[in-house]
C-alpha cells in the first residue's frame, strides 16, 4: 500500500458519519458510577452502562439522547450528533418544545402559564421545579401587582432560615448568594401563613451553551425559565 493509498484510507475513516459526528455531549442526569450530570462525554466515545444503568444527554443541538443499561457503543449511535448550524438548532428546539412541556413540564410545573422576562428569575409564587446556575444569588420574583410582603425560605428539615421582604409593586428581588440553597433539591417559601414547594436544580457552572441550557430547562421541568430563554435567542437570531 503506497503512502497515497494510506493517506486516502486515512481519509475517508476521518469522514465516516461517526467521526464527523464526533462532538461533545453533556450529562444532565445519571445513575452510573462515573458519570455526574454536567459532565461532558465525547458522542463518538465508547460508554458502557450496565444493567439497571442509565444516563441522559444533551447534544450541541439541543438534542436529548436517553441511554439504559446493558448498553456499550457510541452515544453518536442514538442520535447524539455534532452541533448543527445554530438556527436549524434554535427551530428544531422550539419545534419540540411544546411536545416535552406536555410530557415533562406539566407533569412536575403545573401549566407552566407564567411567562418570565428573564431565563434566570425563580418564581417563588407557586411550586414546581426552578433552575439555577450553580454559584449564582437567586433573584426571586412574584407576578405584578403585589403590596408590601414578608417572606421567609428554608429548607424541608428547617436548620436554617433567610428573611425578606417584597417592597409595595416590586417583582424581582436579588438575594445574597445562599450558599446551603446549593445543597438543596427542594426550599420552601413561607408567605401569609402559606408554604410553597419549591424545587432546586442546580445547572453546573460549565454549562454556558444556551441551546444547551435551553434542553436542561425543558429536561428539568423548568418550562418559564426555557420559554423566557427561547424567546431570548429567538429574537437574537432574528435579522437586524
Amino acid at each position: 500500500m503506497n503512502k497515497l493509498t494510506t493517506w486516502a484510507l486515512g481519509a475517508a475513516i476521518a469522514l465516516t458519519p461517526a467521526a464527523a459526528m464526533a462532538a461533545k455531549m453533556i450529562v444532565i442526569d445519571a445513575r452510573a458510577g462515573s458519570l455526574k450530570p454536567g459532565m461532558s462525554v465525547e458522542s463518538t466515545a465508547a460508554l458502557t452502562l450496565k444493567e439497571g444503568e442509565r444516563v441522559t444527554l444533551i447534544a450541541p443541538d439541543g438534542k436529548t439522547v436517553a441511554l439504559r443499561g446493558p448498553f456499550s457503543g457510541a452515544p453518536a449511535s442514538r442520535g447524539g450528533g455534532a452541533a448543527a448550524d445554530p438556527r436549524q438548532a434554535l427551530a428544531a428546539l422550539v419545534s419540540t418544545r411544546n411536545a416535552r412541556a406536555s410530557s415533562i413540564g406539566a407533569v412536575r410545573a403545573g401549566a407552566g402559564a407564567v411567562k418570565l422576562d428573564d431565563p434566570w428569575l425563580i418564581d417563588i409564587s407557586r411550586p414546581g421545579p426552578r433552575c439555577l446556575h450553580e454559584g449564582t444569588a437567586p433573584i426571586w420574583w412574584r407576578p405584578a401587582g403585589g403590596g408590601q410582603q414578608a417572606f421567609t425560605v428554608f429548607p424541608i428539615d428547617r436548620s436554617w432560615r433567610a428573611d425578606f421582604t417584597w417592597a409595595a409593586g416590586q417583582t424581582a428581588l436579588k438575594a445574597p448568594r445562599l450558599q446551603k440553597l446549593e445543597a438543596l433539591t427542594m426550599f420552601i417559601v413561607r408567605t401569609d401563613g402559606q408554604e410553597i414547594a419549591v424545587g432546586v436544580n442546580m445547572i453546573p457552572r460549565d454549562i454556558t451553551d444556551e441551546l444547551v441550557l435551553a434542553s436542561w430547562m425543558l429536561e428539568k421541568g423548568c418550562i418559564p425559565q426555557a420559554d423566557a430563554l427561547l424567546a431570548r435567542l429567538q429574537s437574537a437570531s432574528l435579522p437586524q
